[in-house]
């Protein structure tokens, strides 16, 4: 067991048991959450987590263990009881209902004690009130909630959490549907509930995610407690895994049999300029290489590769793949020769929700597919499974909606894409984002199976521990520029970390 001093809880658990047929799916958790902090909860997918959830929502009874708010015991025998308690859930699929008012799902289930029209005007002047101290008097109480963004419905929701006067919010993967802008807006909102003394328990697989927002770490294992109460400024990444994973990060990140000298330059980018937001951008991949870009965010490092890919018009600079030029700012030209996008936000910019997943993997190679201008889905099918059992993309079937895949797996699904493709080069934007951390382990070495087969790979993380692992070769860029390149090995976080602060030229 890790564990750290820390002060006084508002909510504590101690031993929590939970059986369901067959397996325990808790086995004597224990989690400390204090007034005006972000709890952060992680483990891999099967940890716990989602069952913790339930207990401290009520929906499930702990067969033994206790629960105190404040010092004193309770029990949570179902979710009325929780929010009396003060404890409200969002949950990754948000619970609110189009074509009732933002007013209107706020006080679902809770409406204001007066009758009629004083009633409707009791919920509309109150729901003004909590959404300005979210920081968001913009929503219209009376707009139907339908028309929000995803963002704007998390809104909502924590609206309703605070209309209960909640002192302990838990929030489950509540970034999972939001874009980067979207998830600057919720880590705000977070800010501003701890600010009012309110305790938020945030569960996520994004590390990234936890460094920026969290205050301590609470990790589960197997049902099982491994890290208590861990301050997020002081646990290193590379310990996190090792608890969450039981591996330490050298077990985690495959070796690969190195790039032999005599191995041809695949990508070749020379100059590459976008005016404003990166300059003077030069790198060579050979085939079987991995080459990373480290950089924070708005260095400038996704836009290179969307530049590379054709997404963004080169101001300056060329690209080429082998002896062939590609035309700037064309992304047919791109594919053409053979270059592949994953990019980070997979979900909006990759992937047809909506879709079956064998559509999603044959989507960038349609022209192979086609018969008379008719897309023939039997050889569609037989390539996309082909791919998909290569990848051991889980679970078996192409039919399915790919939305209903886990992150782990809809990012292979994207990764089978290139491969039907043929891709010579492939870029890789926030590989593993929404990723749970056992999965990882699986992305790394497909990732790294596809260099081992020739491909030429440039990938991008904002977790520098997963770009020096993964690479071969390192860029470090900052402000748009490189200011570093070099041998993965002969680097570590802290110095990367000074350079990318610093924006000096190594």
């Amino acid at each position: 067991m890790v564990t750290a001093d820390r002060p006084q809880p508002l909510l504590s658990l101690r031993g929590i048991v939970k059986h369901f047929p067959g397996a325990k799916a808790l086995d004597g958790v224990d989690l400390d959450v204090v007034a005006g902090e972000v709890h952060c909860l992680l483990g891999q997918n099967g940890a716990g987590k989602s069952t913790l959830i339930k207990v401290l929502a009520g929906a499930h009874q702990p067969d033994s263990g206790t629960i105190d708010i404040d010092g004193d015991s309770v029990t949570i025998p179902n979710p009325v009881a929780a929010l009396r308690l003060g404890i409200a859930t969002i949950y990754q699929e948000l619970d609110v209902v189009d074509g009732l008012s933002v007013a209107e799902n706020i006080f679902l289930g809770h409406e204001p004690s007066t009758a009629g029209v004083s009633r409707r005007r009791a919920e509309i002047a109150r729901t003004r009130e909590i959404l300005a101290r979210l920081g968001h008097s913009e929503i219209s109480p009376t707009g139907d909630v339908g028309r929000l963004s995803a963002a704007g419905k998390q809104i909502v929701s924590m609206a309703r959490a605070l209309s209960h006067e909640a002192r302990v919010i838990v929030m489950d993967e509540p970034s999972a549907v939001l874009d980067s802008e979207e998830v600057t807006n919720l880590f705000a909102l977070v800010q501003e509930v701890t600010a009012q003394g309110i305790a938020v328990v945030y569960i996520s697989h994004r590390l990234e995610e936890i460094r920026q927002i969290g205050d301590r770490i609470t990790v589960l294992k197997d049902g099982r407690t491994v890290g208590r109460n861990l301050a997020v400024s002081d646990t290193p990444t590379a310990e996190l895994i090792r608890l969450m994973t039981g591996r330490t990060v050298a077990n985690v990140f495959p070796v690969g049999p190195g790039v032999p000298a005599d191995a041809p330059t695949v990508l070749a980018v020379e100059g590459l300029g976008l005016q404003g937001t990166f300059a003077d951008i030069s790198l060579e991949i050979r085939a079987g290489e991995i080459v990373g870009l480290a950089g924070l965010v708005g260095s400038g490092r996704s836009e290179i590769l969307e530049t590379v890919f054709g997404a963004r018009k080169a101001t300056a600079g060329s690209v080429r793949v082998g002896d062939r030029r590609v035309r700037a700012g064309s992304v047919s030209a791109a594919v053409g020769a053979g270059i592949g996008l994953c990019p980070e936000e997979r979900k909006s910019q990759a992937l047809l929700l909506d879709e079956p997943v064998f559509r999603n993997i044959t989507l960038s190679s349609f022209a192979r597919f086609a018969r008379g201008g008719v897309l023939a889905e039997g050889a569609e099918r037989v390539a996309a499974v082909e791919q998909a059992q290569a990848l051991h993309l889980q679970p078996a079937g192409v039919e399915r909606a790919i939305r209903t895949l886990s992150g782990g797996n809809q990012q292979k699904a994207v990764l089978a894409r290139w491969l039907v493709h043929g891709c010579r080069v492939l870029l890789l934007d926030e590989p593993t984002r929404g990723v749970d951390v056992g999965a990882r382990a699986e992305i790394y070495s497909l990732i790294r199976a596809l260099a081992d087969r020739g491909t030429a790979v440039l990938v991008v993380s904002s977790e520098i521990p997963e770009v020096l692992g993964l690479a071969d070769r390192v860029l470090v860029i900052s402000e748009g520029r490189v200011v570093h390149q070099g041998p993965a090995a002969s680097i570590d976080e802290h110095a990367v970390l000074d350079m990318v602060m610093e924006g000096q030229v190594a």
